[in-house]
């Protein structure tokens, strides 16, 4: 089965002697000068919002890191400014590689050069299906920039945040939901949809967060978890069906801790 293309996604090499210093000290995520696994990272505001967000490889004496098209001018500008004088060159990839989702491999995120990439397939919804069935949103098709935390969106809990490196940007705020518990609100999986993104999610005629972008008739929704009492659940007036994700440690109609 080809890999699938995804020009929804930027990406930026980061090399140098002091490329691991940077990026640890200003995106979320634990990257090291090691192989392994993609590391979902998220940079963002000094407020603790995500500006942008993506996963992160070691290959070739680099970090390469992959946001969504719609943050990737603000993404470089950022980058360049939070480098200062530091050791590190930040390569804009965009008109040179591609990153793709090989739906039959162990590890599905692939990228490489234009030419490599000339054998892909087209682009489809595979991609965005299988990470709706996970309950992962993703910057773009389901939130803007700076409009949720990391908790919002589990990244707390699917290791995108280090609680154990020191200060990033936004750190505070983060660590601060974390310490005290006061993560309102997370993503769900909606079942029964056929709105465009944004539409509200209602419980029991209550608003309680917004769908991301449906495929299939199923999208990711973060919401607050405090707004479900066991009463009906709909979205542009139609009933529909609320699952967790698997990986959640939460529950629907809990409430976070005060402030």
């Amino acid at each position: 089965m080809p890999t699938i293309l995804r020009p929804s996604r930027a990406l930026f090499r980061f090399s140098g002697a002091e490329a691991q210093k940077l990026l640890f000290d200003v995106v979320t995520g634990r990257l090291v000068e090691a192989e392994g696994p993609p590391v979902w990272w998220a940079l963002l505001s000094p407020q603790g919002k995500i500006q942008a967000e993506g996963r992160s490889v070691w290959r070739d004496g680099a970090f390469w890191l992959d946001v969504d098209q719609t943050v990737a001018d603000s993404f470089l500008k950022r980058m360049k400014m939070y480098r200062l004088r530091a050791a590190v060159t930040i390569d804009d990839l965009r008109p040179s590689h591609a990153v793709g989702y090989d739906p039959a491999a162990e590890v599905s995120h692939v990228i490489a050069t234009r030419d490599e990439a000339a054998g892909w397939a087209a682009p489809d919804t595979r991609c965005d299906a299988a990470r709706i069935a996970r309950g992962l949103a993703e910057l773009g098709p389901d939130f803007g920039a700076d409009q949720v935390f990391p908790h919002d969106i589990g990244m707390d809990l699917l290791e995108g945040v280090d609680f154990k490196k020191g200060c990033y940007i936004g750190q505070e705020v983060v660590s601060r939901m974390q310490h005290r518990g006061t993560a309102r609100r997370r993503p769900v999986i909606v079942s029964g949809v056929d709105v465009v993104a944004g539409t509200p999610v209602m419980a029991s005629g209550r608003d309680s967060g917004a769908i991301g972008t449906p495929v299939d008739g199923t999208a990711v929704a973060i919401v607050r978890l405090d707004r479900f009492d066991g009463g009906e659940v709909t979205v542009d007036g139609r009933p529909v069906t609320i699952a967790l994700p698997l990986w959640a440690t939460y529950r629907l109609g809990e409430s976070a801790a005060a402030e």
